[in-house]
């Protein structure tokens, strides 16, 4: 166990990192990042992994989804769902998921920076969209990688023991299994550090949350559940999607399913044992 006097200093540093810029920091006045020193830009989004071939076309006619549409009652009935039905999604649940969180409206000046539906600091966006599908109707179960500038999919390839490798992805919870397809988020961290340099990363914090509650008001507009994660093994989500685990690292996860009003019960039960367990 830490000692008191460990404990305060560990504080004390995340306490520092999260002021960001301070006057006092004797790494302010000599930092010159590399957006100033006119180093060549990092691309914008991370290339395609595979061939043509693997990739799915997602469709944009979300005017036929079933959603509400009133943003007070979105906001209001905002929550973390832990119960899953197991059914599947449609491929227009999940691309209107997709184009929600890390979607392109614009493109400014020649390739400078991407407009998404999320906000994100310098337009850097710095992440990327990974799934594992389990059951989405017209596609695979397997691993994919999301593609926003097309508004496309394209599918890595599949996994054995799909359910196992989701709970043991998420460090065991089990629960997520059951979920029709998981998002995990990675950053690219250069695309940030460019620009932000040593302060890039309490910045990234702040653009996970931006995507995170996208996610969350659009699953509650098409009736879905999700849960923000932040508990996950870097070592096996690396595996799973091809990741170097340096330049580019898993920072946050969230399944999404199917849920039913009739699961209500068990999701208050699951509450009441995590609060009667102390986790």
């Amino acid at each position: 166990m830490l000692d008191e006097e460990t404990k305060r200093r560990l504080i004390q540093t995340g306490r520092a990192f999260m002021k960001g810029r301070r006057d006092d920091d004797p790494y302010e006045a000599e930092f010159v990042s590399d957006q100033e020193q006119r180093l060549p830009q990092p691309p914008l989004v991370k290339a395609a992994m595979r061939g043509q071939d693997a990739r799915t076309a997602l469709p944009m006619d979300f005017e036929h989804l079933e959603k509400k549409d009133d943003l007070v009652a979105l906001i209001r009935e905002r929550h973390s769902s832990r119960v899953f039905t197991g059914e599947a999604l449609t491929l227009l649940q999940l691309s209107f998921l997709l184009w929600a969180t890390q979607g392109v409206k614009d493109i400014r000046g020649r390739a400078y920076a991407t407009l998404r539906t999320v906000p994100c600091g310098g337009a850097r966006h710095e992440f990327e969209t990974y799934l594992l599908i389990r059951s989405v109707e017209g596609l695979a179960a397997g691993a994919y990688h999301y593609l926003p500038m097309e508004h496309a999919l394209e599918f890595l390839g599949p996994v054995e023991q799909i359910e196992e490798k989701i709970s043991s992805s998420l460090c065991g919870q089990r629960w997520a299994a059951k979920a029709s397809v998981v998002f995990y988020w990675s950053m690219v961290s250069y695309r940030a550090e460019w620009r932000y340099g040593i302060y890039a990363h309490r910045v990234a914090l702040i653009d996970a949350g931006h995507v995170g509650q996208n996610l969350y008001l659009a699953c509650t507009g098409l009736g879905l559940g999700t849960c923000g994660i932040g508990a996950f093994s870097h070592e096996l989500c690396s595996s799973l999607f091809d990741l170097d685990g340096e330049e580019e690292y898993m920072v946050y996860t969230a399944p999404v399913g199917t849920v039913s009003e009739k699961d209500a019960p068990k999701e208050k039960a699951f509450y009441k044992f995590v609060e009667d367990q102390g986790l």
